[in-house]
């Protein structure tokens, strides 16, 4: 089980502390979780280049699935975790049983919202360990993550092909609007919606979705 946190570029393991329910505690009893920092989140380190975009974060990914010799996985992503799943199941669709996406990021009229969220996080990584990379560089990379439309990583086509089973939790603000879950699970094929997920006691009934998803789509 491959756990993407929330939390937008700063996407790292606490941010699953902060949620309704943290699912390296939940799901550690049926399945060996593994959660990650992403690059230049959290303690992860890298370079930053111009040519950075959703690819350099699915090969990060996979790298790391290699490293630890991990074949098979499922994926839960929350936020921008959503895209990133979408992207392993396209970059390797035959290593992803299933998908969880938590409140996905989308495109609906909040554009100015990610820039804005992306320049935060690159003037932090300015003022301590990345001043010399150009400002063009930071440029170019934010128009690679958030200049596309829809999830930015897949685009429609690629919803209506996938054949994964995917469960949906509706988002319902800026970041993660309503409509992209709503059409996502409308678009792919083996998709489920849960509309309610985040108060008591649509919590519990939520986990239990989840669990009952993830053990319907065991390799095994």
């Amino acid at each position: 089980m491959l756990l993407i946190a929330p939390g937008g570029m700063r996407s790292a393991i606490p941010f699953w502390e902060r949620g309704p329910w943290n699912p390296i505690e939940e799901l550690s009893a049926r399945y060996r979780v593994i959660a990650m920092d992403q690059r230049n989140a959290g303690e992860s380190k890298a370079p930053v280049h111009g040519g950075d975009g959703w690819h350099t974060y699915t090969a990060d990914q996979l790298a790391l699935m290699d490293h630890l010799g991990v074949d098979r996985f499922h994926v839960l992503g929350m936020c921008i975790g959503g895209p990133y799943s979408m992207g392993l199941i396209q970059a390797s669709p035959a290593r992803v049983p299933s998908a969880v996406l938590i409140q996905p990021i989308g495109l609906d009229g909040n554009r100015a919202a990610f820039y804005e969220m992306f320049d935060g996080w690159a003037d932090e990584l300015r003022a301590t360990s990345h001043s010399a990379v150009a400002d063009r560089e930071w440029t170019r990379f934010r128009s690679n993550m958030y200049d596309g439309d829809f999830l930015f990583n897949v685009d429609r086509d690629f919803v209506r092909a996938c054949q994964t089973p995917l469960l949906v939790l509706a988002g319902n603000d800026l970041y993660h609007p309503a409509s992209i879950s709503r059409e996502v699970a409308q678009l792919a094929p083996h998709a489920q919606l849960i509309q309610r997920w985040k108060e008591a006691p649509d919590v519990d009934a939520a986990k239990r979705q989840i669990v009952s998803f993830l053990a319907r789509h065991d390799p095994s």
